[in-house]
């Protein structure tokens, strides 16, 4: 059971990336990837929400798989993730005021985050137990910082590169997105080949 969830583990971070590969969550990878201790800082945040949201709508799913109302899932999700986030603001507010600041706007939006919502669903539609739920949340977390990261690195490079006129501002941020996308494309079969 080790070896599936490494698999699942790595897949999460390489060649299921929720950012780079099922383009979820990109509204705080484009807004808050331009320094590296801002996107880590959201990243983080992200991971926590992830973990947290899994572990506490698993239990819930099941609660109402048995009761005949999946059907709703995505209400008492976003629910979930709506509370959760509203605890990591209050908590980064008293806590981490600069990183607080440094967030603004994109905070609260991990509430809308696809990507949280995301991973919740797709545990439950996959029937992941617990424990495979918690490793995909953690890798799909872990993942998103690896983007954002990255991410974050190349936008610093594009603020002292000579960009063409036409390309300035967000058409090389896209650019740049997709180059980054699809350079994770590179792992596609690593993981199989290692753990399949």
């Amino acid at each position: 059971m080790t070896k599936e969830w490494i698999a699942l583990f790595f897949t999460a971070i390489l060649t299921g990336n929720f950012v780079l590969a099922r383009f979820l969550g990109i509204c705080p990878f484009l807004g808050v990837s331009k320094k590296v201790n801002t996107a880590v800082g959201m990243s983080v945040a992200v991971i926590f929400v992830m973990a947290l949201a899994t572990a506490v709508c698993y239990p819930l799913n099941v609660l109402l798989e048995n009761n005949d109302l999946a059907y709703l899932q995505t209400i008492v999700f976003i629910l979930v993730i709506a509370a959760l986030v509203q605890f990591v603001e209050i908590a980064l507010k008293r806590f981490l005021k600069p990183l607080y600041q440094a967030l603004g706007i994109y905070l609260p939006l991990i509430t809308t985050n696809c990507a949280v919502l995301g991973v919740v669903l797709l545990n439950a539609d996959n029937g992941y137990d617990f424990v495979s739920s918690m490793v995909n949340s953690v890798g799909a977390g872990v993942g998103f910082l690896l983007a954002m990261v990255i991410f974050a690195g190349v936008r610093s490079r594009l603020e002292d590169s000579d960009i063409p006129k036409a390309f300035e501002g967000l058409p090389a941020t896209l650019v740049a997105a997709s180059i980054v996308s699809l350079s994770f494309l590179g792992f596609g079969g690593i993981v199989e080949r290692i753990f399949g």
